[in-house]
């Protein structure tokens, strides 16, 4: 089974969580909206699968590479 793990690419704050463990996800799908500088970022998966783990909270600040969520293929 193929897993992604989707880390913060920048210092940031969680806005926003979109999805939960368990949610089947398309690739492309946002997963969560990042803030920093004023600006929305979304993070989005790469791959079609179920979201195993999700590592973030709403209002949570992340540093760069900290895991955002992980992906496992359906």
């Amino acid at each position: 089974m193929a897993v992604e793990e989707i880390h913060a690419e920048m210092v940031s704050s969680v806005w926003r969580v979109l999805v939960a463990p368990g949610t089947e996800v398309a690739a492309g799908d946002t997963l969560v909206i990042l803030e920093s500088m004023k600006m929305e970022i979304p993070v989005l998966t790469e791959r079609a699968g179920v979201v195993q783990e999700l590592h973030v909270v709403e209002g949570e600040v992340l540093q760069e590479g900290d895991l955002i969520a992980t992906v496992a293929d359906a």
